[in-house]
Parts: C-alpha cells; structure tokens; sequence
C-alpha cells in the first residue's frame, strides 16, 4: 500500500500558507524569494492575522473570543498598517501589496485571487440590504491604490477598479472602472 499524507488541519494550513506565499510570488515580480516575502511582506503577514482572528470570531471558543480578535486585529494594524475586520470574509490568495493603509470592513467579501494595493478601503455606507455594509469583490480582481470600494456594492470577477476611483454601483464582471465617481472605461 503506498503512502498517503494524511488530511486533517495541519496539511490544510500548510497548503493555505503555501498558496499565500504563491500568490504574494505572482502578484509581485520584485519578489526574490519566498523567505523574503515570509519575512518582510506586511500585505502576506496581515492575510495572516485576518486569518486567526477571523477563527476566533466565526468560532467563539470561549466568551470574549470576538474582543480578542478585535485585539489582536488591532495589534496586527498597528504592525503592518493594513486593517482587516475580524469579520470580513475573504478568500485564497489575496495578496495586498504595499499594504500600508488598506482597510477592510466587517461585512466585506472578498474572492479568490484577489490583488489590492496601498491606500484601498472596502468600506461601508450606511445600512445596506439584509445588514451588509461593505462590498462584495468577486474572484481575480484588481483594485488600484488609493481606491475606494464603498457600502454594499458587487465588483465582478475579473475586473479591475482603477488607481483613485470611487466606486458606489455596481462593477460589470471583466470590466475596468475609472475616476470619481467611477465609470466603465
């Protein structure tokens, strides 16, 4: 009989912090290395954090786990200056590059291979429908920095929000968005 790795937790964890690592490889093509970018990429060790604290807070193992992961987002913010809600729901592969400034609200969603560079808020609006507050970003997508991606809109997949733009509507999947407020290309 030949051997099997097992599955469980820890095979899991290893290939999300290999994805992670990949994706920082991809979306980065200054990148020397995978020490290096486990070292010294704030973008990757924020993906980090969200991911514990995200554990905390969907899981609560025990009373005061939401305000731990609160703290520990916090710590985490102060030390890579990207803060990611607890709460956010956020795919594979997201890769933040230059990070510093990045904000991601609690109810956003973000998809799989997701690219966001510095200065980029997902943020919120006000009341929206059925409680979200903050936009849902689809697979594959490209937000500019210093983009705004604000209350409870949907970015389609492959599409990709400009440097500076203001989004508030929705964005057509594959299509490029531009300006303030932003508009289709």
């Amino acid at each position: 009989m030949p051997f099997r790795v097992p599955e469980g937790p820890p095979v899991r964890l290893i290939a999300r912090l290999r994805d992670d690592v990949g994706a920082a490889r991809a979306g980065d093509p200054a990148a020397r290395g995978a020490l290096e970018i486990v070292l010294v990429y704030s973008g990757l060790h924020a993906v980090w954090a969200y991911r514990v604290t995200n554990r905390l807070w969907r899981a609560r193992p025990f009373p005061g786990a939401r305000l731990l992961a609160r703290v520990l987002s916090q710590v985490a913010r102060s030390l890579t200056g990207i803060e990611i809600h607890p709460g956010a729901t956020i795919g594979r592969r997201l890769f933040i590059d230059h990070g510093m400034g990045v904000v991601i609200g609690e109810t956003a969603v973000v998809g799989d291979d997701v690219l966001i560079y510095h200065g980029v808020t997902l943020g919120g609006r006000g009341p929206g429908p059925g409680g979200r507050r903050h936009p849902s970003i689809g697979d594959r997508v490209e937000i500019g920095a210093g983009a705004a991606v604000l209350g409870s809109v949907t970015v389609g997949s492959d599409a990709r929000v400009g440097a500076g733009a203001v989004v508030t509507r929705d964005v057509a999947p594959g299509a490029t968005v531009v300006g303030v407020p932003a508009r289709p290309l």
